[in-house]
This record gives structure tokens, sequence and C-alpha cells, in this order.
């Protein structure tokens, strides 16, 4: 049984334009013990998609599914007390924008004691110093050298990259079930990265915490995921094992994704143009029919028009009418043939 089983996920935003639906019919399967990829642009949907599993949605949301499972337990039945419960202990997440989650009028010493679990084997007098003792160490685990300094300090007094690590600090501290990192690494230097990385994947191996990395750049989860869900505009493109999305995608917009990952290991010319995706994601207010990547889409046809169905194959799942690498795309007729083979027909 997966330990987070969602199914046909709806989440509908109250807005000055009327309400718009921001996260359509979206399913998410996680194991014990599995290191999940969630990545997309930015609009996407992804960290709508992280406060519904947390339970802390926004005022002006209105969310529905089919089913939304918890270790067996029904997320949508449950008060918020047991939801605050469960994000406490079984459930943690990294925000995306740290210095706004640190309270500004108290160190982060002292938020971060808060949160930390207290060792009973300890008497009560001693576990504060405890906590402190385990703050620190966790601080030096994430790559703060100054731990004792940094600890009596306010967050506004810190820079964006040490709120991050703090923010992931208190996040792992707690030893969850399941691990939400969105954007965990974003604002640091590339060693750094890696260092996260590296505890995180230690996390998932030696403790079986579960994560799911949320992330816009593929080539970096990639490395570190052993299942991937490519979300745009709010739908999943395609889903399945990172190996075999990445040697043989299946939607347009995967393998839009993976072309367009630059190549740093042939020659570029000076100011050269990258390669990316014609256009740019709608506006929620602006939502096409059908399809989200519709008008994006280089090999969109009259049929797109129409919502395409989920197509599960082999441990795979996809929502694209013509599929690229599958049989049904090759054998359909492109444009230009179509065009040749009326023309012929009429001659």
């Amino acid at each position: 049984m997966p330990l987070l089983d969602i199914r046909n996920l709806t989440i509908e935003l109250d807005t000055p334009y009327g309400r718009v639906n921001a996260i359509d019919r979206v399913s998410l399967s996680i194991n014990a013990g599995e290191l999940h990829g969630l990545v997309g642009e930015s609009g996407s949907g992804r960290s709508l998609l992280a406060r519904a599993i947390l339970g802390i949605p926004g005022q002006n949301w209105h969310i529905r599914a089919d089913r939304m499972m918890w270790d067996g337990r029904n997320l949508l039945e449950m008060s918020p007390k047991q939801r605050r419960n469960l994000m406490g202990s079984d459930i943690a997440m990294i925000f995306q924008d740290p210095s706004s989650c640190l309270d500004p009028i108290r160190t982060v010493g002292s938020q971060m004691i808060e949160v930390m679990p207290a060792d009973k084997k300890y008497p009560f007098w001693k576990r504060r110093s405890q906590k402190k003792d385990t703050a620190i160490k966790w601080l030096h685990r994430v790559g703060i050298k100054n731990a004792d300094k940094i600890i009596s300090r306010y967050a506004w007094e810190l820079s964006e990259g040490e709120c991050q690590k703090i923010m992931i600090a208190m996040a792992v501290a707690n030893k969850p079930r399941l691990l939400i990192a969105d954007e965990p690494t974003d604002s640091m230097e590339l060693s750094t990265q890696a260092q996260i990385f590296r505890l995180l994947s230690k996390l998932n191996q030696n403790q079986n915490v579960s994560i799911l990395l949320i992330s816009h750049e593929l080539d970096t989860i990639a490395n570190w995921c052993h299942k991937l869900t490519v979300l745009y505009c709010g739908q999943v493109m395609e889903s399945g094992i990172t190996t075999q999305v990445l040697d043989k995608p299946f939607h347009h917009y995967t393998k839009a994704l993976l072309d367009n990952i630059p190549n740093y290991s042939g020659v570029i010319a000076h100011k050269s143009l990258m390669k990316t995706l014609a256009g740019s994601s709608p506006a929620l207010q602006h939502l096409p029919i059908g399809c989200r990547l519709g008008p994006r889409c280089p090999e969109a046809q009259k049929k797109c028009v129409n919502p395409p169905p989920t197509t599960h194959k082999k441990n795979r799942s996809f929502a694209c009418h013509f599929p690229y690498n599958s049989k049904q795309s090759n054998d359909l007729p492109n444009k230009d043939q179509s065009k040749n083979n009326d023309a012929n027909s009429s001659s």
C-alpha cells in the first residue's frame, strides 16, 4: 500500500476573474522509502500540490479528490487538529521562501528548539540543553560552520541561503516519514547544493524517509530520484521511473524539457540563443481547453482541444493524444504528408 496515494486531485481558486482551475485531476503515489521528483515550470502548481498534502490551503481554495490517503487514512476527512499533528510528526516540508517562514522577532535557535524532538532518556530539566545540542548538530550537517553564533541570531540578520539551511535542519530533525522539499537548494552555491542532496539521499537510504523533491531543474533532480512526475500548468504530463522517462519520454513536453537542457560539452557561440519551447505558460484566467500544452506543442492537432486520457503503459503513465516514442504517433501521418495525399487523390 502506498504511503501517500492521491487520485484526481482538483484545486480551484477564487480570483477577481472568477473561479479558476489551478490543479486539474492530478494523481500522485509515493511508496515508503521512495525518492519522488516533481518537476515543472514556475506556475505549474507544484507548491499548491505540496500545500494541499500538508493541509494548509488558502482561504480562496476549493479542494476535491477521488482519493487522498495517507498510510490508509483519508486526509480529507481529518480535522484541522489531526492534520496539524500529522504535519508536526509524520510530514515535514522545506518551504521555497525561508525568510518569510521564520519568525523575525525570535532567534532561529529558539524556533529550532521548539520543533526539536525531546529525548526522554534525559530528565526534563536537561532536555532544553539537549535540544540545543541537537539543533547545533543539524546546522553543522546542512553546511553551517559557525552554528554556535548563528543559533543566537534573527532571520533578518542572515542571508537567504543560511535561512534555507536552517529550514532544512528544522524539517529533517524530526525524522519525518515524508519530507516535501520545495526547491531546497535555491539560492545556494553548487558545492552546498551537492551537500544538501547527499544529506537528503542519506535520510532516504538510512532512515527510510520518503521524499517528494520539487524543482524546475530536470537535470538536477534526475540524478537523485527513483520516480519522476512532470507537471505543466496544473496537469500531469507524464509519470514513471526516472531512468525510463529520461531514456524514452512519451509526452512532447518531457521531450522538450530534455532537449532544452544546456549542453556544455560542445562549443557554444558567443551570445547564441538557448534552445527553448516556443510560447509561454498561460495565465490561470486564460487556460486553454483540453490539453493545456496545446498552444505550445509542436505536434498539436485538432483532437488536442479535448482533454487527453491518462494512458498507463509498463509502470508509466502519460496524458497525450499523440504520444512521442509510441507506435501510435509513428503510425499517424504528419500534416505535410496528409496534404500530399490529398493533392494526389484530387489529381
